[in-house]
Order: structure tokens, then C-alpha cells, then sequence
């Protein structure tokens, strides 16, 4: 054999593999748990926590409206990127009603207000993001079990072809023109009540009597109406908001600037969830900056939003679409919650139905 010919075998062997050293080995991926109180702790990485949420298949989730905070385009994308199945229960119903049927139907989070998930925080999982450092102290459970993902400023919604812009919730009442709605009953829905409860409001304290009084005038002046009737609706400023995007010229959205009520919806694990990978998953993408921003395009104003800001993650084109707030929101207390509940429940129907 010449020394070419003993060259090129040799290159041939080379390139097959002979005699060369075997790959190393893969590192093995560490042990999974699926109930861990954060990734790091449960899955190590993203990837990790990906696969074993695809590994579930489903996500089960209840009282996610479609129109709500564009939750339609957050299920959509999620289900998109990761290929996993939303089982989407009961879009209409309230937060009691998550709690109350949670054994039934077994969801695995939940989306709710501040105190049912004050109330209910021995059911949930702790479980903290990643963006666990960037939510405001206030608006979450020290413990992981439940944290705010947007919120929003109770608003007046008008029809300015019909009725001048008020600048109170007073005005509705004292001054005519306004056909007036809120978004259901008081007695049970947070939005109607948060209507009540911002019209309430003297120096950011609630007044629930004051509230009440101003519907009773509205209501036996036969002004008070309901929202296919009303030229102005008492909503959430994202409710109203997305009114407005509909048809602008026909409808514009103000917070009055002497009762800048709000309010955040938050986040909750079941402790008995059917498919807990999944669903940290599910808050994972809820509070990534793709997520929060997803939740701004329907108007809500995201937790994360001061983080995001300064980071230059945030959308700051959408962001200058919301409705101006006048300053920070005031949050009403569980004990005023509570105590304002108990006063409507009591007056409510005697002077306003």
C-alpha cells in the first residue's frame, strides 16, 4: 500500500468513527415536581417546565370571557405555542361561582377579585413567577398563593353625540341628559358594585350610603337604565375602553378625577389541580412581558406594567391608548369590602329597585 493510499484509509477511518472517542453522555435532566412553588425550584428551566406541561396535554381553565382583557387571543396564543389544549368552563361565571364549583369541575386556575382570593387562599397552590420581584407588595400573598395580573380604574362610558363629558360621578345625577347603567346587580357583580363603591367616594374613602343615594336619584328620576338604553355606563375603564375602540366618535371614557377607584383581578392555582405543570405554565406566559401586553390589548393595565416600562419591554403604543388615570388608584380594603357589601345588601333593593 502506498503512503497516499495509507493516507486516505486513514481519513476514511477518521470520518467513520474509528477509534474515536464516544460523545459524552447527555447531562440528565434533575427530577420534576410538578407542585414546586416556583420553576427553579420544580423544573429548573423554562424548556423543562414546557415539557412536562405538554406532557399533561390540557389546561383547564374557568370564568376566562373571550371579549375579557382579550383573554380570546391569550388562550389562542398560548395553545398555539406550547400545543396544549384549553378546556375553557363556564365563561360568565363569577368568582364566587369558581370557588363554589371548583370541586365539580376542577379547574386548574383560577381568575378572580381580590377578596374572594383573600377568603379562599387555603385552596390555591403557592406557586411565585418569575416576575414574582416585579408585582407591587400589595397585590400579592406573601406566600405564592395569589398575585394580581392587571387591573383597571372604575370609569363613566359616554356617548358624547348625546350628553356633554361629566366630570363626577355626581354629575350623573345633578345635571340632565345622562340615561345611566351599570353593569349589572350590585348584589352580584364586581363591576356594578365597584360602580356603586367608586360613586361612593369622599377624599378615598367610601361612603357606601353616598353611592347608594346617588342610583336612588338616578332611579326615580327614570334614568336609571340598562346598558342597551344608557348613553353612559358605570364600567371598568377596560370595558368602556373597548366600547370606544368599537366606535370612537360614538363613545369616549373618563375617570372622574375625585374617585379614581380600582381594582386588580388575580391569579390562583388550584391545590387540586388535574394538571399542575400546565398550569404554571399557564401564569408563567401570564405574567412573561408577551402576556402582560397581551392582557393591555384588552385594555387592562398589567401588574408588571412599571417594570416593564423601565426595562423597555412594555407597549408603549397600546399603553397610550388606555383611558388617562388621574393618579393612583385607590384599593379599597377587605374590611371596607366587606362592610359595603353588608350596607348594599341591606339598602340596596329597598332604595334603588
Amino acid at each position: 500500500m502506498t503512503v497516499r493510499t495509507c493516507a486516505a484509509a486513514a481519513v476514511l477511518l477518521a470520518s467513520a468513527g474509528c477509534g474515536a472517542s464516544p460523545p459524552p453522555a447527555a447531562k440528565p435532566l434533575s427530577p420534576v415536581n410538578v407542585k414546586a412553588t416556583s420553576m427553579k425550584q420544580g423544573f429548573t428551566t423554562l424548556d423543562h417546565l414546557v415539557e412536562s406541561a405538554k406532557g399533561e396535554g390540557e389546561l383547564t381553565v374557568i370564568a376566562l370571557p373571550r371579549d375579557w382583557v382579550n383573554y380570546g387571543e391569550i388562550i389562542d396564543t398560548f395553545t398555539d405555542k406550547y400545543d396544549i389544549k384549553v378546556n375553557e368552563l363556564e365563561p360568565g361565571a363569577s368568582s364566587r361561582r369558581e370557588i363554589d364549583t371548583a370541586a365539580q369541575l376542577k379547574p386548574d386556575v383560577f381568575d378572580l377579585t381580590l377578596d374572594v382570593a383573600v377568603a379562599q387562599a387555603g385552596k390555591f397552590a403557592p406557586y411565585k413567577v418569575q416576575g414574582w420581584q416585579d408585582l407591587p407588595d400589595h397585590i400579592k400573598d406573601p406566600t405564592g398563593a395569589w398575585y394580581g395580573a392587571y387591573g383597571g380604574y372604575m370609569s363613566i362610558g359616554y356617548d358624547p353625540r348625546k350628553v356633554p363629558a361629566p366630570a363626577s360621578f355626581a354629575d350623573l345625577a345633578a345635571k340632565p341628559g345622562y340615561l345611566v347603567a351599570l353593569d349589572g346587580d350590585p348584589l352580584h357583580s364586581a363591576a356594578a358594585f365597584g360602580g356603586v363603591m367608586a360613586a361612593s367616594l369622599v377624599s378615598g374613602t367610601p361612603q357606601p350610603k353616598r353611592g347608594v343615594e346617588l342610583f336612588a336619584k338616578l332611579k326615580q328620576a327614570g334614568r336609571l337604565t340598562d346598558p342597551a338604553k344608557a348613553n353612559t355606563i358605570v364600567d371598568w375603564d377596560h370595558l368602556n375602553a373597548a366600547r370606544g375602540a368599537r366606535d370612537g366618535e360614538a363613545w369616549k371614557v373618563t375617570i372622574p378625577r375625585d374617585a379614581p377607584l380600582g381594582d386588580y383581578h388575580v391569579q390562583a392555582i388550584s391545590k387540586d389541580a388535574p394538571h399542575p405543570a400546565a398550569a404554571r405554565l399557564w401564569e408563567e406566559f401570564l405574567f412573561s412581558d408577551e402576556g402582560q401586553n397581551l392582557l393591555q390589548k384588552g385594555w387592562a393595565r398589567p401588574a408588571r406594567e412599571e417594570a416593564m416600562l423601565m426595562r423597555g419591554t412594555l407597549d408603549k403604543e397600546q399603553a397610550a391608548k388606555l383611558p388617562v388615570a388621574p393618579g393612583p388608584p385607590v384599593l379599597l380594603t377587605i374590611p371596607q369590602t366587606d362592610a359595603a357589601k353588608s350596607y348594599l345588601k341591606k339598602r340596596w333593593t329597598q332604595s334603588v329597585r
